[in-house]
């Protein structure tokens, strides 16, 4: 009889193990991944998970972009200093948002000179984002130089948020653009924080620039073409909304509709375009003013 209880004890233990095991796993963190790929001479695109950001190696320095969040930035400056021995000179940040510009401090501390647009800093100081205070600030265009390099800073205007900055790389012939292009994808969900018309029009600016590399802050890269295809989708997005919703349709009814079939083939096709009509839907009514 006391065997058999021990047994079932044994048992016991075991089953509580495994259940244990198995809940723990469904709340567990995923596993981060992090690469760092050379995309031109001395530049370096930087992955962890589904964001991206670039760094540039100088004889005299580097200069890294949006940090990400704290762990990755930690990640990044180790992987530089190992690799190619240069202090970190210059952090620009593209935009407010906290998941691209988490983490400065991390780059802050080692002394580098943290750079953004001036409307990015008020919205850092105001929103408390935990990230470094930008040392220097621009309203329209800055160059940055660093070893005989020049990075280009230059605001577009409002599109994705008011406060984008897109980095140039002229002798790379690269762009960096976060968040508001990306390639053969539908904009985030609901296009949460963004700006309309000026996105599009933001985007024509782009297209003027003399680039070959598009590097967005998500997914894969592309060329000066595929941003000018974002740039379509948005055009047709828009129009075909407001199209809709001065004959009458209701939100729902665009969703059932609305099918935008050129871009069929793009990813998150079927799940965000419902998201995207919703967007644009709420952001015209924002601003219309209807008979």
């Amino acid at each position: 009889m006391r065997t058999m209880i021990i047994k079932l004890i044994a048992v016991s233990v075991f089953l509580v193990t495994a259940i244990t095991q198995v809940a723990y796993a469904q709340f567990a963190e995923p596993p981060v991944f992090r690469k760092i790929t050379q995309v031109a001479d001395g530049l370096y695109r930087f992955q962890n998970n589904n964001h991206f950001s670039v760094f540039l190696v100088t004889p005299e320095g580097v200069i890294v972009t949006d940090p990400i969040n704290k762990e990755a930035a930690k990640w990044l400056k180790s992987e530089i200093h190992q690799r190619f021995k240069q202090p970190i000179k210059y952090l620009i940040l593209s935009h407010d948002h906290p998941d691209h510009s988490s983490g400065g401090e991390v780059f802050a501390e080692d002394g580098a000179t943290v750079i953004a647009h001036q409307k990015t800093k008020d919205t850092i100081l105001g929103e408390k984002r935990p990230t470094a205070i930008p040392e220097l600030t621009y309203e329209n265009q800055m160059t940055v130089e660093l070893g005989g390099e020049k990075v280009e800073l230059i605001y577009l205007g409002k599109n994705s948020s008011d406060n984008t900055t897109l980095v140039q790389f002229p002798e790379e012939r690269a762009v960096f653009a976060v968040d508001f292009v990306v390639v053969n994808r539908l904009p985030f969900k609901t296009l949460k924080d963004a700006y309309f018309p000026e996105w599009i029009e933001s985007i024509d600016r782009l297209a003027l620039l003399d680039f070959d590399m598009l590097i967005p802050g998500h997914g894969g890269m592309g060329t000066k073409q595929d941003a000018v295809d974002h740039g379509q989708y948005l055009k047709d997005l828009y129009a075909a909304v407001l199209q809709g919703i001065r004959s009458g349709k209701s939100l729902e009814e665009l969703k059932a509709s609305l099918k935008l079939d050129a871009y069929k083939d793009w990813w998150q096709y079927d799940a965000w375009l419902p998201l995207n009509i919703e967007g644009v839907y709420k952001n015209i009514n924002l601003h219309r003013r209807a008979n």
